[in-house]
Parts: C-alpha cells; sequence; structure tokens
C-alpha cells in the first residue's frame, strides 16, 4: 500500500486508522496531513481537533447520567466555533439560568423518573456548557427565541423574572445575539421543532478549508443530526428568514426586560 510505504507504517495500521479501529496519536496526524500536503489553515485546525481528541472531555465525568446522543452532543458545541439557533418551547440550554434549568430537569421527572442526584447533575453539566460563551475562544451563538418561551411560566414568577433579565444582560456580550420572534408577527414559514446549526469553521478562514455544518434537532429524549451542505443550508436559510422575521437585538432586549417586569 503505497501510504503505508511512504510514511513507514504498516498496512495494517493504516486500515485500522481508516476504520476507526485503532486512534492515532497528534504526532502520527501530523506525518498524515503531510503526506497528503494539507494546507493552512485547515492543518492547524486537523492538528488541533488531534490534540483534543486524546484530552477527555469534562462530560465523560457524568458518563453515568449522560445519554450517548447528548454526550455526543456536547463534545461537538464543545469544537463549534459558531451556533446558529432558533427555540420556539423553552429558552435555549445556553442561555438558561441554574434555577430555569433545574426546574426544566424536574418537569421530565413526570415522564422519565430520574433521582435527586441526577437531576444536580443535568443542572451542573448545562452551567459547565455555558462556559463556552465566555472562555477563548469564545462561542459565537446566535440566538432566536420564540416570545411564547418568554411568556411560558416555568418554576414560577421569581424563576421567570430571574431568567428574562439573565437574557437582557448576557446579550451585551459582544459574541452573544438574541432575537425575539414576535407572536404577533406574520410569519409564513412554518418551523416543527428548535434546532442549531453548528459550525467549525476557522473564523479567519471561512468556505470549504473548514470542516462542515451539523444541524441537531431534539426530541424528547434523543437528538438529530444532520449533515451534508445541501440539507445544513437549508437550516441556515431558515434560521436567516426568521431573522428577518425578529425583533433587532435592541428590540428583543428591551421585551425581555419590559415582560420580566410588567407579566413577573
Amino acid at each position: 500500500m503505497e501510504v503505508a510505504r511512504d510514511i513507514g507504517w504498516s498496512p495494517t495500521k493504516i486500515s485500522r486508522a481508516e476504520s476507526g479501529r485503532e486512534s492515532i496519536p497528534p504526532d502520527e496526524v501530523e506525518k498524515l496531513i503531510d503526506y497528503y500536503r494539507v494546507a493552512e489553515p485547515l492543518r492547524r485546525q486537523l492538528l488541533s481537533f488531534a490534540e483534543d481528541a486524546v484530552q477527555q472531555g469534562w462530560w465523560e465525568d457524568y458518563a453515568h447520567v449522560l445519554a450517548p446522543e447528548y454526550s455526543e452532543f456536547i463534545g461537538l458545541e464543545a469544537e463549534a466555533a459558531s451556533i446558529l439557533s432558533c427555540h420556539f418551547e423553552v429558552i435555549p440550554g445556553l442561555l438558561q439560568t441554574e434555577e430555569y434549568a433545574r426546574q426544566i430537569s424536574l418537569g421530565y421527572q413526570r415522564v422519565i423518573p430520574v433521582s435527586p442526584s441526577e437531576v444536580e447533575h443535568m443542572v451542573k453539566i448545562r452551567m459547565t456548557r455555558q462556559a463556552r460563551l465566555a472562555r477563548e475562544p469564545v462561542l459565537h451563538l446566535s440566538a432566536i427565541i420564540d416570545e411564547s418561551a418568554l411568556l411560558r411560566n416555568i418554576g414560577g414568577s421569581p424563576v421567570m423574572r430571574a431568567q428574562l433579565e439573565h437574557l437582557a444582560r448576557i446579550c451585551e456580550r459582544p459574541n452573544v445575539e438574541i432575537r425575539v420572534l414576535p407572536l404577533n408577527r406574520n410569519v409564513s414559514l412554518a418551523v416543527g421543532s428548535s434546532f442549531q446549526v453548528m459550525s467549525f469553521s476557522c473564523r479567519d478562514a471561512p468556505g470549504p478549508a473548514g470542516l462542515g455544518d451539523i444541524v441537531s434537532t431534539e426530541s424528547l429524549r434523543t437528538e438529530l443530526y444532520i449533515e451534508g451542505e445541501d440539507d445544513t443550508y437549508l437550516y441556515r436559510l431558515v434560521h436567516n428568514a426568521l431573522t428577518d422575521a425578529s425583533l433587532s437585538p435592541g428590540e428583543s432586549r428591551h421585551l425581555m426586560a419590559n415582560i420580566a417586569q410588567v407579566r413577573y
């Protein structure tokens, strides 16, 4: 096998690496990258992924309470450079307060029995995920939230007031944009469920040099991932259309603060 001969590996090692049956340390990955003459910035990005692959993700400490699909989702989110999200039922996890997240998890107890300790683990996981919004390299988040999610009283007035005030504060960060989709807007586009588009492209080299987008949609117990340029591009178009129908970030912040004060 030509590749094996040129870089000094056995054909068996090449076969096991290509099939995913054997992990490759970063220095060996670099040999392959050099052999295939991968140019920057993709070369740098692939080496970074190789380094990350040998490090245990923080979420592995919670493997006993995480479904495999959710664990995979957290891993993807941890690597994403930017996220476009649309949420229609609840506030997105990256923007939830601790008590709001707790009330969401407690609500699931009625249909999916979990212990109190598991609830607290899930809350801690959600809070830890949010570190991506402040840790370098920061995650860039563009979130569209349906107005109904702001009006849906989860956990009582104090919980909702604190949640909306939190949204009004966090959207002042330069890497966080929140837009509210008003109930009274004429939106002809019907979207079945919440979703988010995770992008892994280098911010200084967008386009084909970067890795492809992944769309995540969720049901009650599972995550569904959609890949492929044609399919993920459709979700980007949906996000763009809903952005046009939504309030501006400034108007959205004013509405969130007003609902917190008047309704809760």
